[in-house]
C-alpha cells in the first residue's frame, strides 16, 4: 500500500501534489469542490507573482486579467517595500484592538489619509476585515443612525438587480440571485429591488443619457413610494456594477440618486469594494460620475492585495448623530484596522501617488476602450462596457434574442473561451450564470503593449467562439 502510493505521488508534477492534498482538505469560495475530483484535478494553483503576471505551481506564466479579483492593483513586484512596512509595523505593534475607547497610531494614520482622498464631507472610518463586513457596517450605522433621529421604522434597504454586495447574511440580502441567497432562506433585511444601469437590450431611445435617467429614477422613486419612504433606511448601488458586467450609469445618474436621498431621507451608500483605489482612474469610482453618497464601502484595493482589509466611510452628517454624547456604536470587528493591514494600506497608497499609478489609467484608458470597443464587431460579442481598467464583454449565442441554447453555452462559454484564454496565458472572468460574460480588470501598472496583448487574446478566442456558433 506504501509503495503504491509513493509510486503514484512520484508521478506528479508542484501542481498535481498541492491540487491532491486541496482536494483531500481545502474548501474554496463559491466552487462546487466536489466536481475537482478526488486528485483536485481540475484546480488551478497559483505559485507567484511578478508585476502583472502570476506563475502556476507548474511553472507556467499568466497575465493577471482580473488582479487576483480586483485586489492586486499594483500587480506583484512591489513585495520588497511592503515587506519593509510590515516589518518595521511588527516590530513596533503586532496586534491592538479598535474596541472600547482604544486605538493605535497606524489605523489613526489611516483613517487621516483616507478623509483626504474620499468624497465631500466623508471625513470618518470604520475599518473592517473585507468587502462583506464594511457592507454588514454601512447597514447597522445606517439603521442606528436613523433610530437615533427618532424614526426606527427604517428597516428597508434598496439594491439595484443583478448587483452583489457580499455573502454574509446581511449583505447577501441586498443581492437579488436566487442561487446565492435561497440555500440559506429568507433574506435577513427586507429589500427592494429596481432596475440596474445596463440598457443593452433596451429601446434604442434609452441610449440617450436624459431619457435613461429619467426613466430609472422614476423608477426608483415609485420604488420609494410603494414601500413607505419612512421605512426605508438606505440604499445601496456600485458606481460601475461589477456583477452584470461592467454596467456604468448614465449622466445625471448618481446626481438623480442624491436628490432622491435627500427628499425621502434614506441614506445614500457608494459600494466601492472593487471601484476605489483606481480600478476607473480616480481615488474612488463615484468620483467619476458625480456621487454625493453618506458612506462608502471599500476593500479589496485598499491594500493593494497585500493584506486583507476592508472599511466604511462615513460622512460628517451621520457621524454627528451615531457620536452623540453617551452614544454606543455597539458594533465591530476583533480584527478592525489591524496594525499590519493598516501599515500595508498606508503604502499603498504612497506608492500609488509616488509612481502616479492613476496617470497610467488616465493616459491608457482611451487607448483600452477603444481595443475594448473594436470586439463588438465580432458575432458572439454583443456589447463591451466599462471604464478605466474595467471591462466586460457580453455574449451573445445561437438562439433568437441572443440567448445560448445549452449545447452552445455549455461548449463555448463554459468549455472553449476560458480554455483557449488559459492556453494563450490571460486570467479572465468568464461568466456562466443569467448573462454570458468575459470580464478583465488587469493591474494599474499595465503598459500600453500589455494591454495589447489582453485584447488580441480576448479577440482571438471570442473569433474562434464566433466561428463555432
Amino acid at each position: 500500500m506504501t509503495t503504491s502510493t509513493s509510486t503514484s505521488t512520484s508521478t506528479r508534477t508542484p501542481a498535481g501534489e498541492l491540487s491532491a492534498t486541496a482536494a483531500r482538505h481545502l474548501l474554496l469560495n463559491m466552487t462546487p469542490n466536489g466536481s475537482l475530483g478526488p486528485e483536485g484535478e481540475n484546480l488551478f494553483v497559483v505559485q507567484r507573482g511578478d508585476g502583472p503576471y502570476v506563475d502556476d505551481a507548474d511553472g507556467r506564466r499568466y497575465i493577471d486579467g482580473l488582479s487576483g479579483l480586483y485586489c492586486c492593483q499594483l500587480g506583484y513586484s512591489y513585495a520588497p517595500e511592503f515587506a519593509e512596512a510590515a516589518e518595521k509595523q511588527l516590530r513596533d505593534l503586532c496586534f491592538s484592538p479598535l474596541w472600547s475607547s482604544s486605538a493605535h497610531p497606524t489605523a489613526i494614520a489611516l483613517a487621516e489619509r483616507l478623509s483626504r482622498l474620499a468624497p465631500v464631507d466623508v471625513e470618518h472610518t470604520f475599518f473592517a476585515g473585507g468587502g462583506a463586513e464594511a457592507v454588514e457596517t454601512a447597514w447597522k450605522i445606517a439603521r442606528r443612525y436613523h433610530a437615533l433621529r427618532g424614526e426606527p421604522g427604517r428597516v428597508k434597504a434598496i439594491a439595484r438587480r443583478g448587483a452583489y454586495h457580499g455573502l454574509t447574511i446581511g449583505a447577501l440580502s441586498f443581492t437579488d440571485d436566487p442561487g446565492l441567497k435561497e440555500p440559506y432562506g429568507p433574506a435577513a433585511i427586507d429589500t427592494r429591488f429596481v432596475s440596474n444601469t445596463n440598457r443593452f437590450g433596451l429601446a434604442a431611445e434609452y441610449a440617450d443619457d436624459e431619457v435613461f435617467t429619467a426613466r430609472l429614477l422614476a423608477e426608483l422613486e415609485a420604488a420609494i413610494l410603494a414601500e413607505d419612504p419612512g421605512t426605508v433606511a438606505m440604499l445601496i448601488a456600485e458606481p460601475v456594477q461589477n456583477r452584470g458586467g461592467c454596467i456604468t450609469p448614465p449622466a445625471g445618474y448618481w446626481e438623480g440618486l442624491r436628490s432622491l436621498a435627500d427628499r425621502y431621507g434614506f441614506l445614500l451608500v457608494a459600494d466601492e469594494v472593487i471601484t476605489a483605489f483606481g480600478r476607473v482612474g480616480e481615488w474612488f469610482g463615484g468620483d467619476r460620475y458625480g456621487a454625493r453618497p453618506d458612506m462608502v464601502t471599500v476593500a479589496k484595493g485598499i491594500t493593494a492585495g497585500y493584506a486583507p482589509m476592508g472599511a466604511t466611510l462615513v460622512n460628517k452628517r451621520v457621524v454627528e448623530v451615531i457620536n452623540r454624547p453617551g452614544t454606543v456604536l455597539n458594533h465591530g470587528y476583533t480584527f478592525a484596522g489591524h496594525p499590519l493591514s493598516a501599515a500595508i494600506a498606508l503604502r499603498s497608497l504612497e506608492i500609488m501617488e509616488r509612481d502616479r499609478i492613476l496617470d497610467n489609467v488616465r493616459g491608457l484608458q482611451d487607448h483600452l476602450a477603444g481595443r475594448m470597443a473594436s470586439l463588438v464587431d465580432l458575432p458572439i460579442v454583443g456589447d463591451v462596457r466599462g471604464a478605466g481598467f474595467f471591462y466586460a464583454c457580453e455574449l451573445v449565442g445561437d438562439q433568437e434574442g441572443g440567448g445560448f441554447g445549452d449545447t452552445a453555452r455549455a461548449a463555448l462559454v463554459a468549455d472553449l473561451i476560458p480554455r483557449r484564454l488559459r492556453e494563450a496565458g490571460l486570467l479572465a472572468r468568464v461568466y456562466n450564470r443569467a448573462a454570458p460574460l468575459v470580464q478583465i480588470a488587469p493591474p494599474l501598472i499595465s503598459d500600453r503593449q500589455l494591454l495589447d496583448r489582453i485584447a488580441d487574446i480576448l479577440a482571438d478566442a471570442l473569433d474562434e467562439a464566433s466561428a463555432r456558433l
